[in-house]
């Protein structure tokens, strides 16, 4: 046998142990699902605008967190079929190529896996409600779009990222275009072997065309439940009841997991309502740690136990300690708050 054949048989020898690896490797998180004690405990890390001065695995880590959601944002003007990305000019650091595969190589050296969000931000919009007219508008926004997240699934391919989120709240454009949908997931499925999810909207769930093709049923769970200024857990827990059931009997007939892609609440009075509405008015209402300690609680009484629950990640976790436009105190982190004692209980349950 000469040099060349016999390197050839090496090389070939490698590339099958390499995809046997992978392959059990998801296997091995795929068999995790539907186990009550595994849970996805998991936060979702901001993109800081420099180079993290610090580790922040460290104390991410200290709350008994296994997985990081990293998100790479792209931008949409509002009603304009375009998604940008890679503009240095206005992106943070941690949202730029370079940014998230540090963030990725940081989580990895800290034993956490990781789900990639690479979402869209629209100025004085939402991305529920992108709808266009014409046709032409959006097969030009399908092309931005898709190749936004092809450039995404290359990364999460080339760095081993375990879980990858298609997209996320497009209400309109998921009811509108599930053939675009259908057809990204193939592409994607065609170049990268982790686990698959969309983050829909809570009141959209039910409605998504496509969640046979993919592994979990990804929520963004910002359900209202009590809007009273500092609901007991008790309370809270009797509003997640109709939802529980909900879940509970669309995850069946599937057979899929449910996965909370998003779940936390502001640290503001009626934090337990609409939280949406509350976003508006940050600015004019108290601090209360108690009524966001509570939901997290009850979230988790609620929940915990639940078969069909696969975990979720906590919106949100700032590696430097600021928050959205410097709100920190009365934003969705848990952070040095009462709401993490909470969070580190629960998630020191999961067996990681």
């Amino acid at each position: 046998m000469n040099k060349i054949s016999s390197l050839y048989i090496a090389f070939g020898s490698f590339a099958v142990l390499f995809l046997l690896f992978k392959i059990f490797s998801q296997n091995g998180i795929q068999n995790q699902i539907g186990k009550t004690n595994y849970k996805i405990c998991g936060v979702t890390l901001v993109a800081p605008p420099k180079p993290f001065p610090i580790n922040p695995t460290q104390d991410i880590k200290m709350v008994h967190a296994n997985w990081v959601a990293l998100i790479p944002y792209a931008y949409s003007p509002l009603g304009i079929p375009e998604v940008r990305y890679g503009a240095n000019s206005w992106q943070w650091w941690g949202e730029t190529k370079d940014g998230i595969i540090k963030s990725i190589e940081l989580a990895q050296k800290s034993n956490l896996k990781i789900m990639l969000k690479p979402q869209v931000y629209m100025h004085n919009g939402w991305t529920g409600s992108l709808n266009f007219e014409l046709e032409s508008d959006w097969i030009k926004w399908e092309l931005d779009y898709e190749k936004y997240i092809m450039s995404m699934v290359d990364i999460a391919r080339d760095y081993n990222v375990d879980l990858f989120c298609i997209g996320t709240e497009w209400n309109q454009a998921t009811a509108k275009r599930p053939i675009f949908w259908k057809q990204l997931i193939q592409k994607i499925r065609s170049k990268y072997q982790g686990l698959l999810t969309y983050s829909a909207n809570w009141d959209n769930y039910l409605q998504v065309p496509f969640w046979n093709e993919l592994d979990y049923i990804g929520i963004s769970a910002y359900f209202p439940l009590v809007e009273s200024h500092e609901p007991s857990p008790v309370e809270l827990k009797s509003a997640w009841t109709k939802y529980i059931v909900e879940m509970d009997t669309f995850s069946k007939s599937l057979n899929k997991p449910i996965l909370f892609t998003e779940f936390g609440y502001l640290t503001v009075p009626g934090c337990g309502g609409k939280t949406w509405e509350l976003e508006k008015k940050v600015d004019q209402l108290p601090i209360n740690q108690q009524a966001q300690a509570n939901c997290y609680e009850a979230l988790f009484q609620s929940l915990w136990d639940q078969r069909f629950w696969a975990g979720g990640f906590v919106w949100k976790w700032f590696p430097n300690d600021e928050g959205h436009e410097g709100y920190i105190e009365k934003d969705y982190s848990p952070q040095h708050k009462q709401a993490e004692q909470i969070l580190k209980k629960w998630y020191a349950n999961s067996n990681h």
